[in-house]
């Protein structure tokens, strides 16, 4: 072969790779213009957040397109292989998600890393029953049903609680066993589980109180503390007085002198209750009325907060036996019968 054709074919090769070379420079520049424009920009157009289910078992594609079907990932190829790059694809969490569009892979990847998943707030209430609380229950969105509610037995045994002190009063040894708080639950959480977590809660609040009990208490365990701080609970709504209320039953009972409360009338009535206490209802003997039976009642009637047990546990000091309503949630307290009385007649018997 000549020369001159040899230098024309290595020209002609010379080209080639220079071309080849040079297609393959824009390729890399194009591939990461195009990664450093998807790492670097919001995963979708808007600015709405909106929630995506990520079931169990689902891969890095999966999850992906969830996303796009959301409409919150504009780009969910690019996205898979984002995760694959980072090596997170393995490592995705199920649950349900409250994604921005205005996020960036990165947050993205971090967020379903986390599983920091929605969170839905359900208040158990202070004051309530426990029959009023597993209505609470059976409302709430989202939540997986484990239990059934009318099951008394299974009820019990879930807490570990002895059966019903009678049949009339069902539920009674379930009363004031759930602390009144607002709980978080996700997705697929179940009634159980908040359930039990309320009762772990009040569990360690009623062990912390009783180990900070002063020590003249006329209550021998933490139940007692439990029964008359749901006692407390319904005598009043103006937090001041819990202590000075507390006090005062306990005064009571320290002079063997009956509690003598209408609350627990109303629980020993149930649904005859109708709004009004009458003479026959203070008369009437039920496990609970204190009107006629001495001490405490043999259980809880409501769920008692927090303020209500560290004031049973920590009573206000004071010489009053008596208290009535003024209105406005506050009571007048006196130290006498005949001071009571007066105090009855003002405050009530006068409207």
């Amino acid at each position: 072969m000549s020369e001159s054709k040899i230098s024309a074919n290595f020209s002609k090769w010379t080209w080639g790779i220079s071309t080849l070379a040079l297609a393959v420079v824009f390729f890399l520049i194009f591939v990461f213009r195009t990664w450093h424009n998807f790492v670097e920009a919001p995963i979708a157009q808007g600015e709405e957040p909106k929630v995506v289910v990520i079931q169990k078992g689902d891969n890095a594609s999966k999850v992906a397109q969830r996303l796009e079907q959301a409409g919150v990932l504009d780009k969910p190829d690019y996205f898979v292989w984002y995760l694959r790059y980072v090596e997170k694809h393995h490592l995705l969490k199920a649950g349900e998600f409250s994604i921005s569009p205005t996020w960036k892979p990165a947050r993205l990847v971090d967020e379903l890393l986390t599983g920091k998943t929605v969170q839905y707030p359900v208040t158990l209430i202070a004051g309530q029953t426990f029959k009023q609380t597993l209505s609470t229950l059976e409302a709430l969105p989202k939540i997986q049903r484990e239990l059934d509610f009318s099951d008394v037995e299974a009820l019990q045994a879930l807490f570990g609680v002895d059966k019903p002190i009678s049949k009339k009063y069902p539920y009674a040894n379930l009363e004031g066993l759930l602390l009144p708080e607002t709980y978080h639950y996700q997705q697929g959480d179940s009634d159980k589980q908040i359930l039990l977590r309320a009762y772990r809660a009040m569990q360690s609040e009623l062990d912390a109180a009783w180990k900070q009990r002063s020590k003249d208490l006329p209550l021998s365990t933490p139940y007692e503390v439990l029964i008359l701080a749901s006692i407390v609970e319904k005598e009043t709504g103006h937090a001041p007085e819990r202590a000075k209320i507390a006090g005062v039953f306990e005064n009571r009972l320290k002079k063997k002198m009956r509690l003598q409360t209408d609350p627990t009338i109303i629980y020993g009535m149930e649904a005859r209750y109708k709004g009004n206490i009458r003479k026959k209802d203070i008369r009437e003997k039920t496990d609970y009325n204190t009107y006629q039976i001495d001490g405490l009642p043999p259980t809880p009637i409501a769920l008692p907060s927090k303020a209500a047990i560290w004031a049973v546990a920590q009573p206000e000091k004071t010489d009053a036996l008596f208290f009535v309503a003024k209105g406005g949630g506050q009571h007048y307290f006196s130290k006498t019968l005949e001071e009571h009385n007066r105090a009855v007649r003002k405050y009530l018997l006068t409207k």
